[in-house]
């Protein structure tokens, strides 16, 4: 796992426009934005190939569709982005365990 110092961050969200997940792209590029806007640069949605919902955080690929088994949730992708860029940051309600989460 990279931490990510210096500048600011870049996350790309690829998706598949046949499969219509842009607005599925656009709502994480608004969490992300939401939770991180001090740190990042850029949060752009590039239509991809057939099947395609990848996520990018400067060039280090951070969520796959096929090899995460699904779409990531808000919470998911936000944890794994702050452990990236921020890993001492406190997500607050986000980080809290549930009694959902527990086995």
């Amino acid at each position: 796992m990279t931490v990510y110092r210096g500048g600011m961050a870049r996350v790309v969200i690829e998706y598949c426009p046949l499969c219509r997940w842009m607005l599925r792209a656009a709502w994480i590029a608004q969490e992300l934005l939401s939770t991180f806007e001090a740190d990042l640069e850029e949060v752009s949605l590039r239509p991809s190939g057939k099947g395609t919902f990848k996520i990018y955080l400067n060039a280090e690929q951070i969520w796959c569709r096929v090899e995460d088994h699904g779409f990531p949730e808000a919470k998911e992708i936000k944890q794994r982005v702050r452990d990236r860029i921020d890993p001492s940051r406190d997500l607050g309600h986000i980080d809290k365990v549930s009694t959902a989460d527990l086995p």
